[in-house]
């Protein structure tokens, strides 16, 4: 009897793994790794902001418009739920998504409006920011081009057959991915005019 259940479990594991259960796993497996390095590289470049600003603002402090945007931007983006669950939600991602684009976007016009100031430029401190500001919007795509291979992956397991059968048999379901395109869009960087209105009086610091 013991060995007849044996042999029923070794079939029925068998069956799954024919069927797309261990890659269901590992793909599962694969995107929530890859959502993790996202999220910390995403934070990495929020960590960077506070000084960034507070640097800027030593040589340029009229700047006070950018400066704003770029601190609003940044406490938009600090105070989304960014965690797994996040994801799963196609409405929650392209919020985390937007709201992104556009801190990548006012930190661009910050880095626009600093080559503006030699002085701001050669700043040891300023250029050493940058570096790190560049060196992670880098590991950003990176991060985020692995978590999009990961979802498309994890999706056309989902979607296939026969492997769909297992994936409604067990509630795995089709997730949401980023929309590179849309991103884009959002973090291109305006053009700067030196000549326009004055900036508004109001300013923000970290």
């Amino acid at each position: 009897m013991r060995s007849l259940k044996m042999m029923l479990l070794l079939v029925w594991m068998t069956a799954l793994s024919g069927c797309g259960y261990n890659t269901l796993q590992s793909t599962d497996e694969q995107i929530n790794g890859s959502w993790s390095e996202v999220l910390n590289q995403y934070q990495r470049r929020a960590d960077l902001v506070p000084n960034l600003v507070r640097t800027v603002q030593g040589y340029a402090k009229h700047e006070k418009d950018v400066l704003l945007q770029v601190t609003e931007a940044r406490a938009r983006v600090g105070s989304m739920q960014m965690t797994p669950e996040l994801a799963n939600d196609p409405a929650a991602l392209a919020r985390f998504q937007a709201e992104q684009g556009k801190l990548g976007s006012a930190l661009s016009r910050l880095l626009v409006v600093a080559e503006n100031y030699p002085q701001l430029k050669a700043d040891a401190g300023f250029r050493d920011l940058q570096a790190q500001l560049e060196g992670t919007e880098n590991r950003i795509a990176v991060a985020r081009n692995r978590y999009i291979k990961a979802v498309q992956d994890y999706n056309l397991t989902v979607r296939s057959f026969p492997s769909n059968l297992t994936a409604m048999a067990l509630g795995y379901k089709v997730k949401p991915n980023f929309s590179v395109e849309n991103e884009k869009a959002i973090s291109a960087a305006p053009t700067v005019d030196f000549g326009s209105s004055p900036a508004p009086a109001a300013s923000a610091a970290y």
